[in-house]
């Protein structure tokens, strides 16, 4: 691992708790609500890509003709596939500005449970 990677670590220590915390943690109402907040990004997200990605080899499959449709010097199967890259990428930046949202909410839950395990 380079210099970056020893200083991140260095920079972010890790969490340690015991079995018991974790399971508390897991249990949490919080913790639910960040899995919930989670799955309404991810689920709807990777559903459009895969519907996305595989309307490509379907529409040139069974509709050869309009795919053929010339858009000036590339047909709609050409710009259709380079579209896929873009999607990507939108779909990658809009995961890292929710993620942003997912690991403030999980810091908060780390927060709290160190709060917890210091007031015993």
């Amino acid at each position: 691992m380079g210099n970056a990677g020893r200083n991140l670590e260095a920079a972010q220590p890790q969490y340690q708790a015991s079995q018991l915390t974790w399971d508390k943690i897991a249990e949490s109402k919080e913790f639910k609500d960040l899995m919930a907040t989670k799955k309404t990004f991810i689920v709807p997200a990777f559903i459009f890509f895969v519907v996305y990605y595989f309307a490509l080899p379907v529409l040139v499959g069974y509709a050869p003709q309009f795919m053929s449709i010339k858009v000036g010097y590339l047909n709609l199967a050409y710009l259709f596939a380079l579209s896929q890259f873009f999607v990507a990428w939108i779909i990658a930046g809009l995961y890292v500005r929710a993620a942003n949202n997912f690991d403030r909410l999980a810091e908060d839950i780390l927060n709290k449970a160190e709060d917890a395990k210091g007031g015993k």
